[in-house]
C-alpha cells in the first residue's frame, strides 16, 4: 500500500468556545477520490481549511504531499488545488483572463499563464466559452471555471469543498465527469459533500464527520454492512402469506414483518443473496409462486442516520 498523501493527526481546531474539530485523524491513499460525508456544522469546512493552509489548528498535525503544512504552508500550495462552496471568480474578468489571473499567482510567465488557461479550458469544457464575460456565464459553468483555475498548478491533491451545492442537476452531473476524470490524470480529490448519492457515485473510501468527529470510515459498501443487514421483501397473494412467513421464519431465524400494505413479508436477509435464494427455493418446494421478491440492500441514507442521528438537508443528488 502507498503511503497516505493526505495524513492528519489528532486534530483540534477551536473557535472560542465552539470545538470545530475534536482529534480528527485521517490518511487518504493516491489516486482516489476521499468523501467526508456530514451535516452542516459538522466540520467538514474547517478540515479542508487547516488542509488548505487556510487555518491554523488548535493542535495535530497535518501533511500533504509529504509537506507538513503547519511547518511549510507554501511548500504545501504548491501541491493543492481548491474549490470551495461557492465560485471565486471575477465576473467583470472573461473565463480565460480569470484562470490566467490565478496561472500568474502562481507564478507562471505571461506565455506560460496563456498556454496552461487554454488547457485547462479545453479540459474543463470552457474552451468555446473562455472569452465570454464570467457576468454571463452559467452557476454551472462558473463552478467548471472555478475548478479550471484551480488545475492552473497541477495539483497533486485537489480539495473541492461542496462542489455541487446550488448548481443543477445537468450541472451536477457534469462536474461528476470532471471529478472522474481528474482522477485518471493522477490527481487526489479530498471531496466534501451533503448529497449521499455524490459520495455513493465517486467516492472510493468515505469518512462521516459529526460534530468535529470521524464517527466511521470505509467504503461506501462496508458501511452499508456495519449498519444494517440488507432486507428482503416477499409478496404472495392473500391466501398465501401466512404460510409464507411460517417458511421464512424457519429461514432466517426469526418471524417476517409484515409491509404496511400487508401483502408483503420483510426480514433481515444477512447472507444477502444467499437468503434470496433459500427463501425463493423454500417457498417453490411448498408450492407457493410470489409475485415479487426485492433484495433491498442498505443505503447511505441509513448509515448517515444511523451514525448521526439526523439526515442531511438534500439527501440525493
Amino acid at each position: 500500500m502507498s503511503d497516505p498523501i493526505v495524513h492528519v493527526r489528532d486534530v483540534v481546531h477551536d473557535f472560542g468556545r465552539v470545538r470545530a474539530l475534536d482529534g480528527v485523524s485521517l490518511d487518504v491513499e493516491p489516486g482516489v477520490v476521499y468523501g467526508l460525508l456530514g451535516p452542516n456544522g459538522a466540520g467538514k469546512t474547517t478540515l479542508i481549511r487547516v488542509l488548505a493552509t487556510l487555518l491554523r489548528p488548535t493542535s495535530g498535525s497535518a501533511h500533504v504531499a509529504g509537506v507538513d503544512v503547519l511547518a511549510d504552508p507554501t511548500a504545501a500550495r504548491a501541491r493543492i488545488g481548491l474549490a470551495g462552496q461557492f465560485a471565486a471568480v471575477d465576473a467583470y474578468l472573461t473565463g480565460r483572463e480569470n484562470v490566467e489571473m490565478v496561472g500568474r499567482l502562481y507564478g507562471l510567465r505571461g506565455s506560460q499563464a496563456r498556454e496552461r488557461a487554454g488547457e485547462v479550458l479545453e479540459a474543463i469544457g470552457l474552451a468555446d466559452d473562455a472569452d465570454r464575460r464570467v457576468s454571463t456565464y452559467s452557476g454551472g459553468m462558473r463552478r467548471r471555471l472555478d475548478l479550471a483555475a484551480s488545475l492552473v498548478g497541477r495539483p497533486q491533491v485537489m480539495f473541492l469543498d461542496e462542489p455541487t451545492t446550488g448548481i443543477d442537476p445537468r450541472s451536477r452531473m457534469e462536474v461528476w465527469e470532471l471529478v472522474v476524470d481528474l482522477v485518471e490524470r493522477g490527481t487526489t480529490v479530498l471531496l466534501t459533500t451533503q448529497y449521499l448519492e455524490e459520495a455513493d457515485r465517486l467516492a472510493d473510501r468515505i469518512a462521516v464527520i459529526d460534530h468535529g468527529r470521524i464517527v466511521t470510515e470505509g467504503t461506501a459498501d462496508e458501511l452499508k454492512e456495519r449498519v444494517a443487514s440488507a432486507v428482503l421483501e416477499v409478496r404472495t397473494a392473500p391466501d398465501d402469506l401466512e404460510r409464507a412467513r411460517t417458511l421464512l421464519a424457519g429461514i432466517v431465524g426469526e418471524e417476517p414483518s409484515t409491509d404496511p400494505s400487508g401483502s408483503a413479508l420483510r426480514m433481515p436477509a444477512r447472507d444477502g443473496t444467499g437468503t434470496l435464494v433459500a427463501a425463493v427455493r423454500a417457498l417453490d418446494g411448498a408450492g407457493i409462486a410470489p409475485e415479487d421478491v426485492t433484495l433491498q440492500r442498505p443505503s447511505l441514507d441509513d448509515v448517515f442516520l444511523a451514525v448521526t442521528g439526523d439526515v442531511p438537508t438534500e439527501v440525493s443528488a
